[in-house]
């Protein structure tokens, strides 16, 4: 699949489904408190997306079993929802979702704190949000791709973080995943050059200690491979020939 170029059409439709994501993620935000389970959260998530008329782009995708990546602590990504974890206070929860609008998806990913979390906690979600906006200063026309994953990768070692390599970010549009891969580490190489109209799901994964993993026996869920906590990050970014549009933080709804 070659990168595509999206046209003034297609990216209103992704607008939209960024704008339900955003509304469906800081929906669960507010929710998530010490006593409820995973299952809650995939319930509210799919909930809030359906009410929309969108679908989740999660559900079933290669067979995942729900419509909201629920993934706990030390789970980087893709944990499945069960009514049996409960989330305690001072646990932190990372939360990744898709909404498909009309044919075309978003997205999106944020890591919350449950109640009050240890400052190496809260310094890891902040850290990891960062390493985003530092990345996407370069997400412009013009640019390489590997000037983002640089980026990235430079701010959150400069805290003493693990970069996951395992997983990398991707394209996005008519497809969940779309050419091309976007890592969070530095390529050795320049990759392609950013044009107007392409559309990039830039999601860190940061861990707090060694930057491997290990895939659990439910062939889903990805964890640290030292027990550490980890943190994600992702939005859906639009090039332009000036700053990047991020489709996922638009809160006109």
């Amino acid at each position: 699949m070659a990168v595509t170029i999206k046209s003034a059409r297609e990216l209103n439709l992704m607008r939209e489904a960024g704008k339900i994501l955003n509304y469906t993620l800081r929906t669960l935000e507010r929710e998530i408190h010490p006593g409820m389970s995973t299952a809650d959260i995939d319930r509210i998530g799919e909930e809030t997306i359906r009410s929309f008329g969108c679908v989740p782009s999660f559900l079933h995708y290669n067979g995942y079993p729900a419509s909201i990546c629920v993934s706990v602590n030390d789970e980087v990504v893709h944990g499945i929802p069960d009514r049996h974890r409960i989330l305690k206070e001072g646990d932190i929860v990372s939360l990744d979702a898709g909404v498909i609008y009309k044919g075309y998806h978003s997205d999106a990913a944020r890591t919350v704190a449950v109640g009050t979390v240890s400052e190496e906690a809260r310094q890891l979600i902040d850290v990891t949000r960062q390493s985003f906006f530092e990345g996407i200063k370069y997400a412009r026309a013009g640019n390489h791709l590997n000037d983002i994953c640089k980026a990235i990768a430079s701010f959150a070692e400069s805290h003493g973080y693990g970069v996951v390599r395992d997983l990398v970010g991707h394209g996005i549009g008519t497809h969940l995943h779309e050419d091309p891969e976007v890592p969070n580490f530095d390529m050795n190489r320049r990759g392609i050059r950013l044009r107007p109209g392409m559309t990039l799901a830039i999601e860190p994964m940061i861990n707090m200690g060694t930057w491997e993993v290990e895939w659990l026996d439910d062939d889903w869920t990805v964890v640290t491979a030292d027990g550490e906590l980890s943190a994600h990050y992702e939005n859906t970014v639009l090039i332009t020939d000036g700053e990047p549009e991020i489709f996922t933080l638009n809160d006109s709804l």
